[in-house]
């Protein structure tokens, strides 16, 4: 696998006709240049105040987050320009955040859609950071932010696939939300583990169903209007599939049920959401008729 052609794609994609306006208008709002910004690493990640700025930056600030509509995750605070994403993102940051300790380690985060979660990480100072996501949006995204904010993560438009070809192994891996998108997930969670260093560890978490036993629900077609949700597991199953791919000790740090609270419509999201994704008459149900999303939360190491 020729790894540098792949890397490449992040400057490539910007001459594509879909993803020329975003970097047209990033590159503007990138003239503005400020140093010794102020940082909160709270809920709402936040960078600069609306006084470092004059009226007409502060115009283009507007101007450019609007033209990278979605945001899925987030919120972010831009000059306190508050970017509401869909996903209120600090939720699952703060549940996972007792159960890792970042400091001086080499960590991926697979599946960074734009950085909300590196940027949280950078309070704990990392080694170093490295993104992996093949989306030109939150490419672009991602480096509007980090153009304030001035940060040495690394983002590659690269997928889970590419990890184990990478020009170094991590210390620490997080996988959020990426799973249950992934036809093979023994096969995946081998990728995560050729990807770590010797005793390195994982985050995860994904998609789950009720039960005892070692088996998983294969939706048919949809799952909450999404197409590609392959494998939705119980947690004995996930336990299996992580021992199959080579991990030990394995621990589930918690289980949680998506509420509105946490995944809706926002002026800077999608017209769809969570509440359309649920029977209108049943909120324990997809529409399509499977149990209403439910995850797991679990940290594991790599045996070698």
């Amino acid at each position: 696998m020729n790894l540098e052609t792949l890397q490449n794609k992040k400057n490539d994609c910007r001459t594509w006709k879909n993803v020329e306006p975003w970097y047209t208008q990033l590159k503007e709002a990138c003239k503005i240049e400020k140093s010794n910004l102020d940082i909160d690493y709270g809920d709402w990640f936040s960078v600069g105040k609306k006084e470092d700025l004059t009226q007409e930056e502060y115009e283009l600030i507007i101007q450019t987050a609007k033209k990278l509509i979605p945001w899925r995750k987030g919120p972010f605070k831009v000059f306190d320009l508050e970017i509401d994403s869909e996903w209120q993102s600090n939720i699952k940051y703060n549940l996972i955040r007792p159960f890792f300790n970042l400091k001086d380690k080499v960590v991926a985060d697979i599946g960074c859609n734009n950085g909300y979660y590196m940027f949280r990480m950078l309070e704990d100072k990392p080694k170093r950071l490295v993104g992996f996501d093949p989306s030109p949006l939150t490419l672009h995204q991602f480096e509007f932010i980090n153009h304030f904010v001035k940060s040495d993560i690394v983002y590659e438009m690269l997928g889970v696939e590419h990890l184990e070809y990478y020009n170094h192994k991590f210390d620490f891996i997080f996988m959020l939300g990426v799973l249950y998108h992934r036809p093979d997930p023994v096969g995946t969670l081998k990728s995560l583990a050729r990807g770590l260093n010797s005793k390195g560890e994982i985050l995860i978490d994904t998609f789950m169903i009720d039960g005892e036993e070692e088996l998983c629900l294969t939706p048919n077609k949809r799952y909450s209007k999404i197409p590609n949700i392959y494998f939705i597991p119980t947690i004995p199953a996930l336990k299996n599939w992580l021992e199959r791919a080579g991990f030990e000790d394995i621990e589930v740090l918690a289980t949680t049920v998506t509420t509105s609270e946490e995944q809706r419509k926002t002026l800077w999201s999608f017209d769809q959401s969570l509440e359309d994704f649920l029977a209108p008459n049943d909120k324990t149900k997809t529409v399509e008729g499977y149990p209403a999303p439910k995850r797991v939360y679990v940290k594991a190491r790599k045996i070698l």
